[in-house]
């Protein structure tokens, strides 16, 4: 085959990826000027999140001590606030955002400082997650064990930033590729939707699924391979299915669910209530049950 037919072959998948392109279902056009999320500037988000949520286990650490924090945690926090207005912007542009782009951006630097003003209330949540998993393993010598290494942590904590985001008006791309980010890591896939409280953890956890509309109370442990999850759900006169109605579990405070267990549609898990490995749950569970195959 000589060069002018591999040119033509090529020509030819030009004209039909381009042709099947049309509909811009699977492509994207951007208007000049406005940029992209990007998942390298995202990530370094989350690593400038874990240096001021966690000094001393992230970030440059080398000098760390209290005469130095507010130092660190300051130039931290300008690289935040700079990083994350500029991948906000970003999210409204990928979006269909119709305001002007003197207004986005100005939006972007009030959510990028909104963000950074409830920094506090997240690492108090994530005090207790810690806690909740170092008293539920034996195992874990110390804070410091898990804050580094467990992968419970690290999806909860890419959750607890996601859920934020999305709270204070981020375009849901900018959340979503913050929890798979860690889904990618861990085997953890949280969606940012799901509203979990307090206490929340996570022992072994790969293969763990907690969807959108989940609502997750005080105090609850799951094992790997849990899933709360959705079963099938409405259809619109399209047979498009319908979206934004609760559709996941409600887990009430001090619940656990062991390794394996399914947990399927709107239905609630009362409080104490503890179900087995590997059972599958689709109705309501009454208040200190314990569920088994």
């Amino acid at each position: 085959m000589n060069k002018n037919q591999h040119n033509t072959r090529i020509q030819k998948a030009v004209q039909c990826l381009a042709s099947l392109q049309e509909d811009g279902k699977l492509s994207h056009c951007t208007c000049d000027g406005e940029p992209n999320p990007s998942r390298d500037e995202l990530k370094e988000i989350i690593e400038l999140c874990r240096s001021v949520l966690f000094p001393g286990f992230f970030g440059d650490n080398a000098a760390i001590n209290p005469a130095t924090l507010p130092y660190h945690l300051g130039v931290n926090m300008e690289r935040l606030f700079s990083k994350l207005s500029s991948q906000l912007y970003a999210g409204m542009c990928f979006g269909d955002d119709n305001r002007q782009m003197s207004e986005r951006k100005a939006l972007a630097k009030d959510m990028a400082s909104e963000f950074i003003e409830k920094l506090p209330e997240i690492k108090e949540i994530l005090t207790t997650d810690v806690e909740a998993i170092f008293n539920g393993d034996p195992a874990a010598k110390n804070f410091g064990e898990i804050i580094l290494s467990y992968p419970g942590i690290r999806a909860i904590v890419n959750y607890r930033i996601a859920h934020c985001l999305l709270q204070i008006g981020a375009n849901i791309l900018i959340p979503r590729i913050i929890t798979e980010m860690a889904h990618s890591e861990t085997g953890i896939d949280i969606h940012p939707g799901a509203t979990i409280g307090k206490y929340f953890a996570i022992d072994h956890g790969t293969g763990i699924v907690i969807g959108e509309t989940c609502i997750i109370g005080n105090n609850v442990k799951l094992y790997q391979g849990v899933t709360l999850g959705a079963k099938s759900f409405p259809t619109d006169a399209d047979n498009n299915p319908i979206k934004g109605i609760p559709r996941h579990p409600i887990l009430e405070d001090n619940v656990v669910v062991y390794a394996g267990a399914t947990i399927l549609g709107r239905i609630t898990i009362g409080k104490n209530s503890v179900i087995g490995g590997n059972t599958w749950v689709t109705t309501d569970v009454a208040a200190g049950s314990v569920i088994t195959i």
